[in-house]
Parts: structure tokens; C-alpha cells; sequence
């Protein structure tokens, strides 16, 4: 086992790690920027070292002040949570030149991974299904891209092989604009990622966003731990998340499902990692593996009994899974909401004094957040405070859970986006299944207009 982590990250993933350190008895370092030094995991750390200022840049993007501080704190592992540097190659090879363990897959897997173009090579090799598109980057010949876009009919999107979080895309409904859509993504492409590589695919009009959690390690065992669903999104962004995915043809799940297991062998995976899919009549389309520990990870483990950190831990520690396949059942419905520090109608960030707190509880109900009374969310970073997450014992209960859970929380001294969430506990379309990952901007614009 690891005999020190440190974990490089902040917020509520970091006291998510830091708890999982402490059940399994590893001691653990917390690192901080000069802001952040009054966060909850950084009073509950073994150790806390300041990293740097408050910006990204000069803490938690800073890779040689975090491997500095592993060095002097003598830790052997390094969990780099989610966001920052969590799916950087570059750190995560570095990491392991310096001597330390990268808790995550290797920087490999993870270049591999990270560049659309050739995960979507790698997946298609694999038997994994995949949106049709450009099989490969655009050239600058403009013909080419033409005919492309004509055999597999419009409308299309043109995506950033580097991308990210909604950023980079760009969707062509019609031949006349896809030759200035294909310059200006590479231009935002090269400006936000330092990468012009762009392709193409098929745009689909209406689909579910379902992705599919994986677990591998060392040893040549690799499992999967079900699905979820994240189609509630605002500009890409993931607001609300659900285990099981709802109303899914279960051949069609199955399948999935085995081919991720299968990608996982063929690519060398190792640790957590989703593999995020697009689902439309009854089909699945990958679009991208998360090669980390992801923020909707809670809800996989409701319904299934499985910490993952922790088996993210023991897979680093070159220990085998605690678990087999045979072993995994799935119990019940597990709903997330994510509770950011925001405006719930301008969604304009809202930092400040927090100046009450209090989660709600009982049965089913847990709270993933690192606020307490009087604590000050800072306007540097991500403006998630906290998840909610229920289960119950049918999709239906566990709404009506979310719904009571949300009456009882509260956050006084800044907005956040409660009402949002209340009001998605009650859409019709929402409870009834009758939605797709246009669903919640449609219901914001419809108020709006």
C-alpha cells in the first residue's frame, strides 16, 4: 500500500480523497494555494503545504511546486482528483519520473486518451461505437473536408481533437458555413489548447448523454460498474446525474458495456476511468474517455456499494480490484445534484462569506462539500460547493428524496443554484423521461421568452 498520498487538488474532490486516505489509514498532504489555506481538508491533513498564489497557474497548475512539495513531505503517491492537472500527461509523466506514483492511468494512456482523434481510433479498433465522422483530422484541403461533411450529411459539428468542457465545437447546419466553421475552431482550438487539430462527426439533434464507469487494474482485471446519465446540462455542463441510465434498451446496454470492459484491456487501462457515449434511438455513439476520477462518481457508488477512490488508491498501491464482476449488483436509483456557488438565474458566479451551512440529512441522503459556517468561497475556481446526492429504491423515490433533501439545505451569505435544481425535482418532462441534453436550456429559454 502507498505509504503517503498526496492529494493535489482542492475542495470538495479533496476531502472526497482525504476521507478515503483516512479509512484505509494512509497518511495524507494537502496542498494549498495562499487562499485556500482555511479549507477544510488542509485543517483535517497530516500534513498542508502552500503551494503558490491564488491563481491556477501559480498552485494547482503549478507542477513542479506540487512534486516539490511530495518531495519534502516524503509522499510516494499523488492523486490529482478532477479538473487541473487530473488528465494532464505531462504531469502525470513527470510524476512518475520524479520517483512517484501517479494515482490514475499512465501518462500513455492518458495522451492517448486525451486526444479525441486517436481515442476515437483506438475505440473504433476496440468494437467500441462511435459517432460517424472524419475517421481522423481535417486537412486544409477544403474539398476533402466538403465531401466529408456531404456523405455523412448535415448537420455536423466540427470538434477540437484537444477539447474540453463544452469548449471547441462548433455545429455546421449548412454546406455554405462549413468551410469558415472549420477556421474558426481551429483558431479557438490553437488559442484555448495550444492544438488546431479539429474533425468532424455527425451532429446528433436529440440525444442522451450516458456514460459508463470502469475500474482496472495491474493484473488484468478490468470491470464495469453500470452507467449513468448526465443529459441535464447547461452549455455543456453537467447540472444534475443519475444511476442507473433510464429507459435504456438493455441489449444495447450490455453490449456497451462489454466493449468498454474490452477497450480497457486492449488500451492498458488502469484505475477509474468513464467512457462517455451519446445515446439516440436505441444506439450508442462514443465521444470521449474521462481518464479520472469523475465528479458524478458518487451515484455509481450508491447504487453499487463500490468507494472508487478507494479502489483508485489500492490499483496504484499495484494491489488487485477488491471486487469482481460477479460481485457487482446494482441496488436502487441515485440521483446527483451538483450545487454551485452561482446566480440561479444569471448564473453569474457568486463568491463570498458563507454564512450558515447546513446539510440536509437522512435516510439515503448524502452531501459531498467542503463548506462550513463562515468559510469564504473564493473567486479563483470552480464554482461547485457541493453535491447532493439521494438514493432510494426506484428512480421516482429517489426524485422525491432530491426534492425534500434540497428543502433542507442551506447555504445562507452567497447564491447558488437550489431554486435551479427545485425546479427540475418537479419538470414533468424530467420525471417522465422525456428529455435529451437540450432539455434544460430549452426549459431556461422558455421562461425567458
Amino acid at each position: 500500500m502507498i505509504k503517503k498520498i498526496l492529494i493535489a487538488n482542492r475542495g470538495e474532490i479533496a476531502l472526497r480523497i482525504l476521507r478515503a486516505c483516512k479509512e484505509m489509514g494512509v497518511p495524507s498532504v494537502a496542498v494549498h494555494s495562499r487562499v485556500d489555506r482555511d479549507l477544510m481538508h488542509v485543517r483535517l491533513a497530516d500534513e498542508s503545504v502552500c503551494i503558490g498564489g491564488n491563481q491556477p497557474s501559480e498552485s494547482y497548475l503549478n507542477i513542479p511546486a506540487i512534486i516539490a512539495a511530495a518531495e519534502v513531505t516524503n509522499a510516494e503517491g499523488i492523486h490529482p482528483g478532477y479538473g487541473f492537472l487530473a488528465e494532464n500527461a505531462d504531469f502525470a509523466e513527470q510524476v512518475e519520473r520524479s520517483g512517484f506514483t501517479f494515482i490514475g492511468p499512465t501518462s500513455q494512456v492518458i495522451r492517448l486518451m486525451g486526444n479525441k482523434v486517436s481515442a476515437i481510433e483506438a475505440m473504433r479498433k476496440a468494437g467500441v461505437p462511435t459517432v460517424p465522422g472524419s475517421d481522423g483530422p481535417l486537412t486544409n484541403n477544403q474539398d476533402r473536408s466538403l465531401a466529408i461533411a456531404r456523405k455523412i450529411g448535415y448537420p455536423v459539428i466540427i470538434k477540437a481533437a484537444s477539447g474540453g468542457g463544452g469548449r471547441g465545437m462548433r455545429v455546421v447546419r449548412a454546406e455554405s458555413e462549413l468551410i469558415n466553421a472549420i477556421s474558426l475552431t481551429r483558431s479557438e482550438a490553437a488559442a484555448a489548447f495550444g492544438d488546431d487539430t479539429v474533425y468532424l462527426e455527425k451532429f446528433l439533434d436529440r440525444p442522451r448523454h450516458v456514460e459508463v464507469q470502469v475500474v482496472a487494474d495491474e493484473h488484468g482485471n478490468v470491470i464495469h460498474l453500470g452507467d449513468r446519465d448526465c443529459s441535464m446540462q447547461r452549455r455543456h455542463q453537467k447540472v444534475i446525474e443519475e444511476a442507473p441510465a433510464p429507459n435504456i434498451d438493455e441489449t444495447a446496454r450490455q453490449t456497451v458495456f462489454d466493449a468498454c470492459v474490452k477497450a480497457c484491456h486492449e488500451i492498458g487501462y488502469r484505475g477509474a476511468g468513464t467512457f462517455e457515449f451519446l445515446y439516440q434511438d436505441g444506439e450508442y455513439f462514443f465521444i470521449e474517455m474521462n481518464t479520472r476520477i469523475q465528479v458524478e462518481h458518487p451515484v455509481t457508488e450508491m447504487i453499487t456499494g463500490v468507494n472508487l477512490v478507494k479502489e483508485q488508491i489500492r490499483v496504484a498501491s499495484g494491489l488487485p480490484l477488491s471486487v469482481k464482476q460477479e460481485d457487482i449488483s446494482f441496488k436502487g436509483h441515485a440521483i446527483e445534484c451538483r450545487i454551485n456557488a452561482e446566480d440561479p438565474e444569471t448564473f453569474i458566479p457568486s463568491p463570498g462569506r458563507v454564512e450558515q451551512f447546513h446539510a440536509p440529512g437522512g435516510m439515503g441522503v448524502r452531501v459531498d462539500s467542503h463548506l462550513y459556517s463562515g468559510y469564504v468561497v473564493p473567486p479563483f475556481y470552480d464554482s461547485l460547493v457541493a453535491k447532493l446526492i439521494c438514493h432510494s429504491e426506484d428512480r421516482n423515490a429517489a426524485l422525491n428524496r432530491v426534492k425534500n433533501a434540497l428543502e433542507e439545505m442551506v447555504i445562507d451569505g452567497i447564491k447558488t443554484n437550489i431554486p435551479l435544481h427545485q425546479k427540475l425535482a418537479r419538470d414533468e418532462g424530467f420525471r417522465n423521461l422525456q428529455f435529451n441534453i437540450h432539455h434544460l436550456e430549452n426549459l431556461l429559454q422558455q421562461e425567458q421568452d
